[in-house]
C-alpha cells in the first residue's frame, strides 16, 4: 500500500507540475486561487512539484517496492527543476522586475545548477563505491 501511494503523489506532482509550468494561469484561475501576472510563484512551484515527482520515483527500490528516501539523487532533481523552472520566467522574459532583482534570481539559478552539478558527481561517485545513492 505504501509503494502504491507514493507512485500515486509522484504521478500528482509531476502532473500538476506540468501544468503549473507551462499553464500557470490557467491552473491557478481553475483553483480559485489569487492571480498573478506574471505567474512568478506558480510556475516556480510547478518546477519544484516535477522534481519532488521525479524524486519520489527515483526513491523507489524497484526490487522491495519500498521507499529509502529522497536522498541526494531527489535533492538533484528537486534543485534541477525548480531552477529550470525559474531560468524560463528570466529567459523568457515573462516577468518584469528590476536588473537587481534579475541579476539575484540569475545568482540563484546559477548556484541551483552548480549544486545540481556537485550532487549529480558525488551522486554517481558514491554509486560507483558502494552501490549506494546516497553517499
Amino acid at each position: 500500500m505504501r509503494s502504491i501511494l507514493l507512485i500515486i503523489d509522484a504521478i500528482v506532482n509531476i502532473i500538476l507540475g506540468f501544468f503549473l509550468v507551462f499553464f500557470p494561469l490557467k491552473v491557478v484561475d481553475l483553483l480559485g486561487l489569487p492571480v498573478e501576472t506574471p505567474p512568478f510563484y506558480a510556475t516556480v512551484l510547478g518546477g519544484v512539484l516535477i522534481g519532488i515527482g521525479i524524486a519520489l520515483f527515483l526513491g523507489m527500490e524497484k526490487r522491495s517496492g519500498t521507499a529509502d528516501g529522497l536522498g541526494l539523487g531527489g535533492a538533484l532533481f528537486i534543485n534541477l527543476f525548480a531552477g529550470l523552472a525559474l531560468a524560463s520566467l528570466l529567459i523568457g522574459d515573462r516577468i518584469c522586475i528590476p536588473l537587481r532583482g534579475y541579476l539575484i534570481l540569475l545568482g540563484l539559478v546559477l548556484f541551483l545548477l552548480l549544486i545540481c552539478g556537485l550532487e549529480l558527481l558525488v551522486y554517481r561517485a558514491g554509486r560507483g563505491q558502494s552501490g549506494k545513492s546516497d553517499e
